[in-house]
């Protein structure tokens, strides 16, 4: 995954199964960087603290899906013909 954070926008752009990915190599990550610290060969003590925000707002952003508050890519469209 990348060495920089994840933004609520860039999120946005993703479907729920780009978000899926993400989630699943992120706490893959997570995992490696605890068995590092684990074993004292972590590097960068501040990418943990990184790697557990960029979980939490994928995890707020399928959830703000469940409930209606964002839309996934192409359900923009959907939405404007029921409203017609």
């Amino acid at each position: 995954m990348a060495s920089q954070t994840l933004q609520a926008h860039e999120l946005d752009e993703l479907t729920n199964a780009d978000l899926e990915t993400r989630l699943r190599e992120s706490k893959e990550e997570l995992f490696n960087l605890r068995f590092q610290s684990a074993t004292g060969q972590l590097e960068s003590h501040g990418r943990l603290r990184t790697v557990k925000r960029d979980i939490a707002r994928i995890y707020t952003v399928v959830r703000e899906r469940e409930l209606g508050i964002r839309q996934a890519p192409g359900q923009d469209d959907d939405a404007q013909d029921d409203d017609a």
